[in-house]
């Protein structure tokens, strides 16, 4: 599996108990604190894995500082995420570092899954629910902290969020026929998910009243905190979602809003839904009109 099916992570087969999951990800500071920073950039490079329905077994950490940076900051980036990862059951190998004004940071992580039981972006069945293990809005708070608008509760609200794995999620819809997955980044609810419809050839219909935002999220939102991401995002996906019901500005926005070690979106059938105990936001119907229909 490649990159020909826009799925989260490449799964290469060794044996036919066991595949590879190879996935790579990271990107420039989005808090303030740098062990924050760190933890939260592994979390969002394990991600992949899980989506995958896969176990991190190894990383490699991608490091761009610049050369003459404070050093105890490096150093607390780095702790920050082999915490993480170390959390995760996962071990650091090594990695690669460049000198470089603009700080990222991130990691190639390698997982390991059964062949027959990978979850991919293309299974999704008409009739399954679809489940979201997480609320929506760590990039409009993002862009509010930089502007110095977002409160600390709503800054720390968004920060847990980012530094919850998606390993118990993972662990609990392994337990049931889970037709499709995908995790919700950079491309937002509504790219990823139509990721999801165009890969599985149906329409997510999905319920506007049934989402979660973080704290403080719709409130930045309606103030004009939107990242470049999200106006990409709508740019790109837009034009596959139809929106069925009326739907303040701020809240639609948010349905484009790239998240940072956002949830899994999981597609499994209606009688497992609600034996899983995460929080349902739709279901899949045929293929018909655009991808996307917002009820």
């Amino acid at each position: 599996m490649g990159f020909d099916t826009n799925d989260d992570a490449g799964v290469y087969k060794l044996t036919p108990e066991c595949a590879l999951v190879q996935t790579v990800d990271f990107f420039t500071p989005i808090v303030d604190d740098p062990y924050t920073f760190g933890a939260i950039a592994a979390a969002n490079s394990l991600s992949d894995v899980y989506a995958m329905g896969g176990a991190p077994i190894s990383a490699l950490s991608i490091l761009a500082y610049p050369a003459k940076g404070d050093l105890d900051d490096l150093e607390e980036i780095l702790r920050g995420g082999a915490d993480k990862i170390h959390e995760a059951g996962c071990v650091i190998l090594g990695g690669h570092s460049v000198a470089d004004e603009e700080i990222k940071f991130g990691y190639a992580v390698t997982g390991t899954v059964h062949p027959d039981r990978v979850k991919t972006n293309a299974g999704a069945q008409v009739g399954d629910a679809l489940v979201f293990t997480k609320a929506l809005g760590t990039g409009v708070i993002a862009t509010a902290l930089k502007r110095g608008i977002a409160s600390e509760a709503h800054v720390q609200a968004a920060i847990a969020s980012m530094l919850t794995l998606n390993r118990d999620a993972c662990e609990a819809m392994l337990k049931f026929d889970v037709h499709g997955c995908t995790d919700v980044t950079g491309f937002g609810l509504m790219g990823h998910g139509l990721e999801l419809a165009k890969g599985s050839g149906v329409t997510l219909e999905i319920e506007a009243d049934a989402l979660e935002f973080l704290p403080g999220a719709i409130e930045y939102a309606l103030a004009g905190a939107i990242p470049g991401g999200l106006k990409n995002n709508r740019e790109f996906a837009s034009g596959d979602v139809e929106v069925t019901r009326e739907l303040a500005p701020e809240v639609e926005n948010l349905l484009y809003d790239p998240q940072t070690s956002g949830g899994l979106l999981i597609s499994l059938p209606e009688k497992d839904a609600s034996a899983l105990g995460l929080r349902r936001i739709g279901r899949v119907t045929a293929a018909g009109g655009k991808r996307i229909r917002i009820v």
